[in-house]
């Protein structure tokens, strides 16, 4: 029923049990950067996050106030909506298990007073490869949950290949697709965008955005280094028009790249878990892209600057912690240092 290749089904157990730093290392950027000097006098700030699941959590997270505060910072956070959201799982065992993935109303209302996302500041995509985990009637009780909290959604296919949202003064165009699907791709592509092709994004949909951002689901999973073609892709969206993309799907923290005036983080980890309670440390370092973007008239919907966050989440009993990496200490401080510095040995800004 899904759509990943042979290669990809083999290797994801080894790779979730141990993540990967291999592949091509060359041509990234630091993880945080001044773009814009001097400043603008007005920015917009968005934030965003990683995927967002109830997995290992049965209840709300607790949240460093850095991490709070710094959300609570932001015009508009924008993150990656990977469990359906339902009163009763259709998915019963496969739901036990964790292939299968879910949340209720209730968690994500109160995981989001957890760590301080005000709902009318949100947009979630829903372009993810389980968002169909719960069948298609879960979508759709998904798509009336969020509409009764209050947060817009983006990545559907009703909804179009680009959609706009207001960020304070700014329009932002977000083209949200998933490469990936667990279920028969015709019924997957009928309900959830797959097009990654921006070449047949309308025009309408794009004109006058002051900001186009792409949010893929994209990539292998458990690898901190995006696969060439990932990169090949980020390219061409970039040649397209796209001049920030914040990608999901790989599970684990990935490098930041720049590309003309153009603005690229291949992966930002979890937000909160979503792939199996029990997971290798690697996994559990997230984190959150902030980008500050010039509201003045000259320089409108330019990226003034940029920086990765880096969180860790922490199992407590029935639920998770989610502490800024600065606060850890001891042999975890010292571990999470050593991956971060292999993946971004530029640590300046």
């Amino acid at each position: 029923m899904s759509n990943y290749p042979l290669s990809y089904k083999l290797s994801w157990l080894p790779r979730f049990l141990k993540p990967s730093l291999g592949g091509g290392q060359n041509g990234f950027a630091a993880p945080a950067a001044t773009l814009m000097e001097p400043p603008p006098t007005q920015t917009v700030r968005l934030a965003f996050i990683g995927d967002l699941s109830a997995v290992a959590n049965r209840t709300a997270p607790e949240c460093d106030p850095v991490i709070a505060a710094l959300l609570a910072s932001a015009d508009l956070v924008i993150g990656n909506c990977e469990s359906p959201i339902v009163e009763r799982p259709s998915a019963v065992m496969g739901t036990r298990l964790g292939t299968h993935h879910a949340m209720t109303e209730r968690f994500l209302a109160d995981a989001l007073a957890a760590v301080g996302i005000a709902r009318e500041k949100l947009v979630l995509s829903l372009a993810n490869n389980h968002v169909l985990d719960q069948g298609t009637a879960g979508l759709e009780e998904t798509v009336a949950a969020l509409k009764r909290l209050g947060i817009r959604t983006i990545g559907t296919s009703a909804g179009g290949p680009v959609q706009r949202h207001a960020a304070g003064p700014l329009t932002i165009g977000f083209a949200a697709f998933t490469l990936w699907c667990n279920a028969d791709e015709p019924e997957f592509r009928a309900r959830v965008s797959m097009e990654s092709d921006p070449v047949v994004w309308p025009r309408e949909a794009i004109a006058d955005v002051d900001l186009l951002c792409a949010v893929p689901h994209w990539d292998w999973e458990f690898r901190h280094f995006p696969r060439p073609a990932t990169r090949v892709l980020a390219r061409r969206l970039i040649d397209h028009g796209v001049q920030l993309i914040a990608g999901h799907h790989a599970h684990v923290v990935q490098p930041v790249e720049c590309i003309g005036d153009s603005l690229v983080a291949y992966g930002l980890g979890d937000f909160l878990g979503t792939a199996f309670a029990r997971q290798p440390w690697p996994g559990r370092i997230g984190s959150i892209f902030v980008i500050d973007v010039s509201a003045d008239a000259a320089t409108r919907g330019m990226i003034a600057g940029y920086r990765l966050h880096f969180f860790m989440r922490l199992a407590r009993g029935g639920h998770e912690r989610l502490v800024a990496v600065e606060a850890l200490d001891g042999a975890m401080k010292q571990r999470v240092a050593a991956r971060l510095k292999a993946i971004f040995p530029d640590q300046r800004g």
